[in-house]
């Protein structure tokens, strides 16, 4: 099973990249994407992150970033390298997918994927708006591309 999670807040502009990516990939898809594909639209909850990829093989998850870098860049990078242990003293807020790959792992062992692919994207604001900067809008198309790749070659 390859599992694919959108995350992001689409109340703060780039924000919701992540989010926008799983749209137009179900979209792709008619709503139905191929037998042994899930694509779900986590928005702010890490939790749900945790417990969406359990018994998967592969998880890719899509974010938005702000590094400094250029607006609309795009990072692909393994789940591995941006894993985190949540704080000793934290609340489901400050649960992230971060903190979900490091419990998942902890928590559900070998039904967690092995395989975990993030993709960032840089975001030129996450200012309260409603709308996609042009060049993550951009992004977003090119990120979509690679999933959609990505699962034709899983489908098959």
């Amino acid at each position: 099973m390859l599992t694919i999670i959108g995350c992001g807040n689409l109340n703060r502009s780039d924000d919701g990249a992540g989010v926008i990516v799983t749209r137009k990939l179900m979209d792709e898809f008619g709503g139905n994407p191929p037998q042994g594909i899930q694509i779900f639209d986590a928005g702010t909850d890490g939790m749900g992150v945790m417990f969406k990829a359990r018994g998967s093989n592969s998880l890719i998850i899509i974010d938005a970033s702000s590094t400094g870098s250029k607006p609309g860049a795009v990072f692909e990078v393994p789940g591995k390298e941006l894993e985190g242990k949540p704080p000793d003293s934290y609340n489901l807020h400050d649960f992230r997918w971060d903190h979900a790959l490091y419990a998942g792992r902890k928590i559900f062992k070998d039904e967690f994927p092995k395989d975990v692919k993030v993709f960032l994207i840089e975001a030129n604001s996450l200012e309260l708006g409603l709308e996609l900067s042009q060049e993550v809008l951009d992004a977003v198309d090119i990120v979509v591309g690679k999933i959609s790749g990505r699962i034709k070659a899983h489908a098959q």
